[in-house]
């Protein structure tokens, strides 16, 4: 219904646009204009009418045109099907779009809550699924905050160049629509607060709604990639943070009372699967035989709305598992001890260097106490404190600074600081607080 109202509204401007030109009768504009509702144009005729034509915009307009009575003759002056097609849909996404910037706008404010709350929180870096270095969980989040925050500017770069309509009549030359034919468009397209196409073909060039498709492709992913991590992070055997439980009622299995599954992070996966998939068959409708085919239109009834309607989807969940995350500092304490000290072997090599030995003296030295400690089942910061090596430049106070993960988390503060600030302040120029 929404749809039928987008192109009625497209016609109904188009009217307008005549009659403001001299083409058609004001009156039968007005006419037009009124008639032009899904309170008058039912659903249910239009789709009698598409049974026997075999065309959907032929049927929106015969049944306009039958409703207006002799001002009926002047709908669709001019137009080809892809002119109230096209430029509806370009109406449909400049909503959609609204709604997907508003879900972000709160996804970017979780983030900017929880990267503040944990910027503190100490916790075990990971590469290759491997302890690293110390970092905290506001890092983590920081740079989730950031890339939602890119995410927000590149929908907003790619709007003008995706919500745009066009009346160019068949072909596009614009030759069905007379001498005003430049006026009348522009006429439309500020009715209808669009921007206008510079130069058509029969449709608008599908690079547009490529783009749009592949942008949210590339959120979805980065959703994805979110709770992917939260997925790991619930781990038994990691255990740092989880997804909302409710311990009422909630149930993780019907075979294991004590299963507490991470459903909805497991839940955005899925579905982030389906987003990425529209990509591709965007991408084919971009290719066309010569001013128009119909390769695209079946096509585009669902990559373009699934597109939006699992992105939304995947945006509320996520936004309702960071906003309620479950946060375990002292398993975050404890994993950080898992190994005895050994991540901060690069702190080590760094303390030695500072007291003249040679970096690839000292990386030797600290590499063989790690594999020392990893083979043989000693505690690292045990084995560094007893070698001479190290014994001879750096004291108990100095070792135990060195081997304390609080004090190497180099500039994690200023970082995670100009991430809110660059993100406050991006949010107060689109006049957010």
């Amino acid at each position: 219904e929404n749809r039928l109202q987008r192109m009625l509204d497209v016609e109904a401007a188009l009217a307008r646009a005549h009659a403001a030109v001299g083409d058609i009768p004001t009156e039968a504009a007005r006419t037009i204009s009124r008639k032009a509702s899904t309170r008058n144009i039912r659903l249910e005729r239009v789709r009698l009418i598409e049974t026997k034509m075999k065309h959907e915009t032929a049927a929106v307009v015969e049944a306009l045109s039958e409703a207006c009575g002799s001002s009926g003759q002047y709908v669709h002056l001019g137009a080809t099907s892809s002119d109230i097609l096209d430029t509806a849909t370009a109406l449909q996404v400049k909503e959609a779009l609204k709604l997907t910037m508003k879900r972000l706008d709160q996804l970017e404010q979780t983030l900017l809550k929880i990267t503040e709350k944990y910027t503190d929180m100490v916790c075990i870096g990971r590469t290759h699924g491997q302890h690293a270095l110390p970092i905290t969980l506001g890092l983590k989040f920081a740079v989730w905050l950031r890339e939602i925050s890119r995410h927000i500017s590149r929908l907003a770069e790619c709007t003008p160049r995706v919500v745009v309509g066009k009346i160019t009549g068949a072909v596009g030359t614009m030759a069905g629509l007379g001498e005003h034919a430049f006026e009348i468009q522009k006429l439309v397209m500020e009715d209808l607060e669009l921007e206008t196409a510079e130069v058509t073909t029969q449709i608008l060039q599908r690079d547009r709604y490529a783009e749009l498709v592949c942008a949210l492709a590339n959120l979805a992913s980065s959703v994805d990639k979110f709770s992917t991590e939260i997925r790991n992070l619930q781990r038994t055997e990691i255990d740092e943070a989880r997804e909302p439980f409710d311990f009422k009622t909630q149930i993780g299995s019907s075979a294991m009372p004590h299963k507490m599954n991470p459903r909805m992070s497991e839940n955005i996966s899925s579905i982030a699967k389906i987003v990425r998939s529209l990509v591709q068959p965007s991408l084919e409708s971009v290719v066309t035989w010569h001013e128009r085919d119909l390769t695209q239109s079946a096509a585009e009834r669902f990559t373009i709305p699934e597109s939006f309607i699992l992105t939304d989807h995947i945006l509320v969940s996520i936004n309702s598992v960071l906003s309620d995350l479950q946060v375990s500092p002292s398993r975050m304490e404890r994993n950080l001890e898992l190994t005895g000290g050994m991540e901060l072997s690069e702190a080590l090599v760094g303390a030695l260097v500072k007291k003249g030995m040679r970096r690839s003296e000292a990386f030797k030295l600290v590499r063989s106490i790690a594999i020392d400690s990893t083979t043989h089942g000693k505690t690292f910061s045990d084995l560094v404190r007893k070698n001479a090596g190290v014994g001879k430049l750096l004291s108990e106070d100095e070792l135990r600074t060195v081997l304390d993960a609080k004090h190497y988390l180099g500039k994690t503060k200023d970082l995670i600081q100009g991430a809110v600030s660059k993100t406050k302040q991006e949010r107060a120029a689109r006049g957010l607080t």
